[in-house]
């Protein structure tokens, strides 16, 4: 599909409401999914789930609620959701994870954006909050494009961290919040990391980033201050000091990842050696 550049946004009333395609990507996910389906009927027009091939009843859940459901063998989360897009049947897109649920106010606002004779942009973000040990971390707030038209913006291909590709285009925050029940325990938290950093570590070697004894020295403490008295984890107690440890850990897993890859491809670009005979 080839994908046309930024153009200018009309202001101009459109001839109908426009109408929102919502994208889920998941796999096996069937304690969650619902909620996140549930919190998008509301606007949504249609509601896409792609299965990466989930062993539980992930995709029968999204079938009886109504839902678009395909199945595509897991092809990376940008691709994934890139192929969602593909499927769905209106230019409006807006992606949830599973794990994810929309509050009243951004489907109110999501609702009345539908209906408004103004468009102001072709990508708009809303604000995400995650818990940890049952605390919600609204001392740090992100806010992350989620809602675009297909026909200007393609997911970035990146291995993780995925969003529109959106250059320099402007960028409009929806009133509202996306709630995230990311966490579930600390073991399953570690090997999320695990997985992210192998993915973080390999798109930086992508980028041309190569490992920095100084950079793995300071990222992961400068990481912690940012995280612990920067965004006011302090306030959450043991919950936040907890949450600022573990992202300096993921700094430093990266890092240290990244030490790694740069390590085996210069082993790999340098001739071997033979061990001397005894």
């Amino acid at each position: 599909m080839t994908v046309s550049s930024p153009s200018p946004v009309s202001n101009q009333a459109p001839t109908q409401f426009r109408q929102i395609s919502v994208v889920i990507i998941a796999q096996n996910e069937q304690e969650c999914l619902a909620n996140a389906i549930h919190s998008c009927q509301p606007f949504a027009d249609e509601i896409v789930v792609v299965d990466g091939g989930s062993q539980d009843e992930t995709p029968h859940i999204a079938q009886e609620l109504g839902c678009q459901v395909y199945y595509n063998p897991w092809p990376g989360y940008a691709n994934q959701r890139n192929f969602g897009a593909d499927q769905a049947l209106n230019d409006w897109i807006f992606f949830v994870d599973a794990d994810e649920v929309v509050d009243p106010k951004l489907a109110s606002n999501l609702l009345s954006w539908k209906r408004s004779p103004i468009l102001e942009a072709n990508a708009f973000s809303a604000m995400r909050i995650g818990d940890f040990w049952d605390k919600w971390l609204d001392s740090r707030p992100e806010y992350h494009t989620r809602l675009y038209n297909k026909q200007v913006f393609r997911i970035k291909d990146v291995l993780v961290h995925e969003g529109p590709d959106l250059r320099d285009a402007p960028v409009v925050k929806l009133p509202g919040v996306i709630w995230h029940y990311g966490f579930r325990d600390i073991s399953d938290l570690v090997i999320r990391f695990n997985r992210y950093t192998d993915l973080d570590a390999k798109q930086a070697y992508r980028n041309g980033q190569r490992f920095r004894l100084l950079r793995l020295l300071l990222k992961p403490p400068a990481k912690f201050v940012q995280q612990y008295f920067w965004y006011g984890l302090f306030r959450q107690g043991l919950a936040g000091f907890s949450l600022a440890v573990l992202w300096s850990y993921y700094i430093f897993l990266k890092e240290i990842k990244l030490y790694e890859i740069t390590w085996k491809a210069s082993k790999s670009s340098t001739p071997a050696i033979r061990n001397p005979i005894n």
